[in-house]
């Protein structure tokens, strides 16, 4: 069946010598290849993290800035707002004040004109009452 002969341990040789050659001409290269693409693929996977969690980290500083931009913002025109409001109603009651001094002034005047009117009246009223007076106790001619 098996014959063991000067031909086995020379078969053996020739396999581990088949095997280091293969072993320095392919297989160290191939898994030096291996190694640094593995090297590589851990290094830009974490570079890749890294990156990720800095632009994660930016994203919320941006969105926390953006969200203190906006609350400032609403409170400054909150605060034009109620300024507004604040000069709107004072020019409203300077000019109800304004109105009110002029309608006292225009009563004033219209008073002032009355009461000339009324002396003008009545200094006609008396000099009409003199005439018919006059004219009334008047002798009257006979005829």
């Amino acid at each position: 069946m098996f014959d063991f002969d000067a031909t086995l341990p020379f078969m053996a040789l020739q396999f581990l010598l088949l095997a280091a050659l293969l072993n320095v001409i392919f297989y160290k290269p191939l898994t030096k290849v291996l190694d640094d693409r593995d090297n590589y693929i851990r290094t830009n996977t974490l570079e890749a993290r890294e990156r990720l969690a800095k632009a994660e980290r930016l994203a919320t500083e941006y969105e926390q800035q953006l969200t203190d931009a906006r609350r400032q913002s609403q409170a400054t025109v909150e605060a034009a707002q109620v300024e507004a409001k604040k000069i709107t109603a004072q020019k409203i009651a300077e000019a109800q004040q304004e109105a009110q001094s002029q309608r006292e002034q225009a009563a004033v005047e219209i008073e002032q004109q009355k009461q000339e009117a009324m002396q003008t009246l009545e200094q006609r009223v008396d000099a009409l009452s003199r005439q018919i007076l006059e004219k009334l106790l008047e002798p009257t001619p006979v005829r």
